[in-house]
């Protein structure tokens, strides 16, 4: 019995034990992003819709007319 118990002990520590000293320091290195900065004045596509608005606006004019 004392052999068995002797023999299961040992099992156990030898498998708790080289567990214990597994692995090691984990390092973790951060990666810093670099972001490209854009132009302030970027031309959108809004203007290039008013553009064309204002100019039919002032060039077609109104209905102002008077009936004969």
């Amino acid at each position: 019995m004392k052999t068995l118990l002797a023999t299961g002990l040992a099992a156990s520590l030898a498998l708790t034990a080289s567990t214990a000293f597994a692995g090691g320091p984990v390092v973790i290195e951060e990666e810093i992003e670099v972001v490209a900065e854009q132009p302030a004045s970027s031309v959108g596509i809004l203007p290039l819709l008013l553009i064309p608005i204002i100019l039919c606006v002032a060039l077609c004019g109104g209905d102002n007319e008077r009936p004969a």
